[in-house]
């Protein structure tokens, strides 16, 4: 009978490391334990952790520096440099235990916080199983270094995105819409983007997935769509044409959509979780578009 504890690498960092996967990761769902596949998948599938730590060349991703880190957005109010996560980078001389904290907090082993675009918000919600798996996953990550600058921000930042995260359970897995909001929240955190912000973040509490939010980059102007069950959002559209959109980025029009989507990443997900997704999505309360 597998264990946490002797199910592939083990997690580094003491009785706080061991904790994170023996003690808080052996919660029930489909995967039963912190996994390499499992961490694999999420990083590579629908967490989309290359769409912002990957370098991107006119071709694309540069996979052969999949995960060594890139200047996501340099504008006025800050410069934000998503770090190189690989063994050359600065996570190699944490523990596990701050390596998740990082993850779920934003903080590092020095207190200092990490700013955005890390979408805390949603990955507060990430369960110890997953963040775990993660970990587990990116320590295999051989050495690859990068040359990059610090992030600096020109605005303030909090002294915390809320409380310490204490423990997340992991949710059964399968094609519901509970599970479908753990993925497209805490996992792929569609609904940080596809939610309007206010001035203390995504306005989840009463906004879910209205849309509305404006992303700029050398592709132009790109705003996130409605995602409710409203005629504005995805009442128009077919189960089939809306997994054509999250995985392609194509309408039911043949027309392209826009990045930052991180489509690639997500057309990985597995056939069960991406109808667990639309099945969730189908579930939010109409809202009429942002505006």
């Amino acid at each position: 009978m597998t264990t946490c504890a002797d199910n592939g690498p083990t997690l580094r960092g003491g009785a706080l490391g061991a904790a994170i996967l023996i003690g808080i990761g052996c919660a029930g769902s489909a995967w039963a334990e912190p996994s390499l596949a499992r961490g694999e998948y999420l990083v590579r599938g629908p967490m989309g952790c290359g769409n912002c730590h990957t370098p991107i060349g006119p071709n694309g991703p540069e996979m052969d520096r999949e995960l060594t880190g890139r200047v996501v957005e340099d504008s006025p109010a800050f410069t934000a440099v998503a770090p190189n996560l690989t063994a050359a980078g600065e996570i190699a001389g944490w523990s596990d235990a701050e390596l998740a904290r990082a993850i779920r907090e934003g903080l590092r082993p020095d207190g200092s916080l990490i700013g955005p675009p890390m979408p805390f918000t949603m990955y507060r919600g990430l369960s110890d199983d997953d963040v775990a798996s993660v970990v587990m996953f990116l320590r295999t990550l051989p050495a690859n270094p990068s040359d990059l600058p610090k992030s600096v921000y020109n605005i303030p930042l909090p002294p915390a995105y809320g409380p310490p995260v204490e423990t997340v359970a992991a949710l059964p897995q399968g094609v519901t819409a509970e599970y479908g909001a753990y993925l497209a929240g805490p996992v792929s955190h569609c609904m940080e983007c596809h939610t309007p912000m206010g001035p203390q973040g995504p306005m989840i509490g009463t906004n879910l997935g209205q849309g509305g939010f404006e992303f700029h980059g050398p592709w132009g102007t790109s705003v996130a769509p409605n995602l409710t069950s409203s005629e504005d959002g995805l009442a128009g559209y077919t189960d089939a044409e809306i997994a054509t959109m999250i995985t392609q980025g194509k309408r039911p029009d043949g027309s392209a959509m826009l990045p930052p989507m991180p489509y690639g990443y997500l057309a990985k997900m597995t056939p069960d979780d991406l109808a667990a997704v639309i099945l969730y999505l189908r579930s939010l309360p109409p809202l009429p578009d942002a505006g």
